[in-house]
């Protein structure tokens, strides 16, 4: 083999060598950048903290007050009220403080559980007594730790340096082949 074959060799052996460092420097940014899944409970969770909680309409609430937070909780708190409605599993006892319970703990629910989310101007209060009957099913926010896996798929880390390694040999046999 010539001295010029040699040199060539050395400089594909260098850049390998120098692609793999900075492959590894990549892969390092990259790891730093994966968010890290905590168990810590948002602020002001009562569920995790005290068991489990449901949000519910006071019973001495005025029926004026139930109706417009029973509007707003079904309205613009986004609260899934369907099955409130006529034919729901949710419609009977067909009272103003029944329904309003149920759009306010699905409220309370859907947005961490916190003491404020069970407010409602008042018309609303936490309870530990679950509210579901029959086939009505109060939602509840239970943590589910097996749920809480990364999302973020493996890096398939060796497979570029594989790729760089094959070429130096391909190359190298070709060359110790002339």
């Amino acid at each position: 083999m010539a001295l010029k074959d040699w040199i060539f060799l050395s400089f594909l052996v260098m850049k390998c060598f120098v692609v793999l460092k900075v492959e590894g420097m990549v892969q390092e940014k990259e790891d730093a950048t994966i968010p890290i899944t905590t168990l810590s409970p948002p602020e002001g969770n009562t569920t995790f903290l005290g068991g489990t909680t449901w949000c519910v309409a006071r019973a001495g609430a005025r029926q004026f007050d139930l109706q417009n937070a029973l509007d707003w909780a079904c309205g613009l708190g986004m609260a899934d009220c369907r099955p409130i409605q006529t034919g729901g599993p949710c419609f009977e006892p067909n009272t103003l403080l029944s329904h309003a319970s149920f759009a306010f703990n699905t409220y309370y629910q859907q947005n961490g559980n916190s003491d404020i989310a069970c407010n409602f101007g008042g018309t609303a209060m936490l309870t530990k007594i679950n509210p579901s009957h029959e086939k009505c099913i109060y939602v509840t926010s239970s943590p589910r730790i097996e749920n809480m896996k990364s999302e973020a798929p493996p890096f398939p880390k060796e497979r570029l340096s594989i790729m760089w390694w094959k070429i130096a040999m391909i190359l190298l046999l070709l060359y110790s082949g002339s």
